[in-house]
């Protein structure tokens, strides 16, 4: 479809939305057209430099500005629960088009991975009916998520015909369920200090998500500190949650050197080697690598325990959702016939129920992913994870959530201190045709091509407040099947 299609009256008025809908207060319209292809739009306008706010006065100059939400003023939960609740009280006065809205209802999410991960908590905390499906635009750094679903992962343009084709995308895009990971940590109370856990200068959005929880809540034990989140791509630990926080405070404290997507991965890669993560058998103590910090235990789909073997070498360690990480490198790559046979691994579909386990040594390693069929140390696949910290072993360690890193402390004399990740549910994404995300349901997933693979499986070892909201509401609850008793 052409630009001069696009740009029409008709083209645009299927994404619009009567301001009626959006607020209660608003009278009634009588619309000549119904909506084929309604969406809320949520930006964040200090993503990307300028571009979150040139974006937002793009798009609030083709749509009613009302369905056009600058999340530096308004939380998406707020606007989210006064849209649906409007929707069931017109829906019976016997609005006609209430009902059709909130079916074909589509939600646009413009900003970093994190801020994506903020929509995708407030609507699965919503728990609808018919939840809406997100499609997200690539405004942050990483972009792992826009990039696994087809969005591209370089900052795109704010212009009116750039905003009008990625609508004539989001129009085309197919639905994908992705799977939602809960992630339970507890320890106990520390006498001296505190281990809540300390983000780059100030909690970023997604933070929300990993937070101590309160005095009534359910998961709450007497003498123990507990926190919890979620995520929906990835949660890692080690050097690359480290080189990550290190960079978001940075940025934090010097903004004005972080303007666009180059200079800002630029800065990553210099930080990457002041750390020491190219270096790390000289510069990372050895008691900070994953086998030294804690004991690693997996639960492969629904069964018992397993210890899971950690190299000694193995400075990060990544459980891995989505095939998109670092800037949309694949950790886990696609195992060949031998691999699947022999160690009973499967390529990585978003909705299997299962994470993809992968260990780094340092950057160099992590370099093995940009070549063809590259990828980490395949650890294991996995329904439930845990870790075990060992007393001791550190007085901290980074960890990180979907591109948000935080410094967790670790209280030195407790042996009893877990992280605990297991299956929530699923949520709903948009994603171009031909994405990098498969479905195990898809028949035309590949499921794997037998080829040379650049593999590290085999290598010598010796080489080298309360938790609110998962975005926004307090309805993330720990599965109701899982069982914490071995927590407390």
């Amino acid at each position: 479809m052409g630009s001069r299609v696009l740009d029409s009256e008709e083209f645009i008025k299927q994404f619009h939305i009567p301001s009626y809908i959006l607020d209660p207060d608003a009278e009634v319209e009588r619309l000549p057209l119904k909506p084929e292809c309604p969406v809320l739009v949520f930006i964040n306008s200090r993503s990307g430099g300028q571009l979150g706010g040139d974006l937002l006065i793009t798009y609030r100059s083709l749509l009613n500005e009302k369905q056009v939400i600058d999340l530096g003023e308004t939380a998406p939960d707020t606007v989210l629960h006064r849209l649906f609740l409007n929707l069931e009280k017109l829906k019976n006065n016997g609005d006609e088009i209430a009902p059709q809205l909130e079916k074909k209802l589509k939600i646009i999410v413009a900003g970093g991975d994190g801020t994506a991960g903020w929509l995708l908590g407030v609507v699965s905390d919503l728990k609808l009916s018919q939840p809406p499906p997100i499609a997200t635009v690539p405004l942050g750094t990483g972009n792992n998520l826009p990039f696994a679903f087809g969005w591209g992962k370089k900052n795109p343009g704010t212009d009116r015909n750039s905003v009008l084709s990625f609508l004539d995308k989001v129009q085309k895009a197919k639905e994908m369920k992705i799977d939602s990971w809960h992630i339970l940590m507890r320890m106990r109370a520390p006498k001296h200090g505190s281990c809540d856990p300390i983000a780059p200068l100030e909690l970023p959005h997604s933070l929300h998500a990993f937070h101590r929880v309160s005095s009534t809540d359910d998961l709450n034990v007497e003498g123990r500190d507990t926190f919890r989140g979620g995520f929906w791509n990835y949660f890692s630990m080690g050097m690359d949650a480290q080189v990550s926080y290190a960079f978001h405070s940075e940025r934090k404290l010097h903004p004005e050197k972080f303007k666009n997507q180059l200079i800002n991965q630029s800065t990553y890669a210099k930080l990457g080697c002041s750390q020491g993560w190219f270096m790390a058998s000289l510069f990372h103590p050895s008691s900070r690598n994953i086998a030294q910090l804690c004991k690693v235990k997996i639960m492969k789909r629904h069964g018992d325990w397993q210890d899971l073997h950690i190299p000694h070498s193995i400075r990060s360690i990544v459980c891995l959702n989505l095939p998109s990480f670092s800037g949309g490198l694949n950790p886990w790559g696609t195992p060949n016939s031998n691999k699947r046979r022999d160690r009973d691994l499967t390529p990585p579909f978003v909705d299997d129920g299962l994470l993809e386990i992968v260990g780094f040594r340092d950057a160099w390693h992590g370099l093995v992913l940009l070549a063809p069929n590259g990828h980490g140390r395949r650890l294991a696949q996995a329904h439930r994870i845990r870790f075990e910290f060992h007393k001791g072993a550190a007085d901290h360690t980074f960890m990180r959530i979907d591109g948000e890193p935080w410094k967790q402390p670790l209280p030195v004399d407790d042996e009893t201190v877990v992280v605990e990740i297991s299956h929530l549910g699923q949520v709903k994404m948009l994603a171009a045709h031909d994405c990098r995300s498969k479905s195990v349901l898809d028949p035309s997933s590949p499921i794997a091509h037998d080829v040379d693979e650049r593999d590290s499986d085999n290598e010598d070892e010796s080489v080298g407040e309360e938790w609110r909201k998962f975005g926004a509401a307090d309805t993330f609850k720990i599965p109701d099947e899982v069982d914490i008793s071995h927590l407390s």
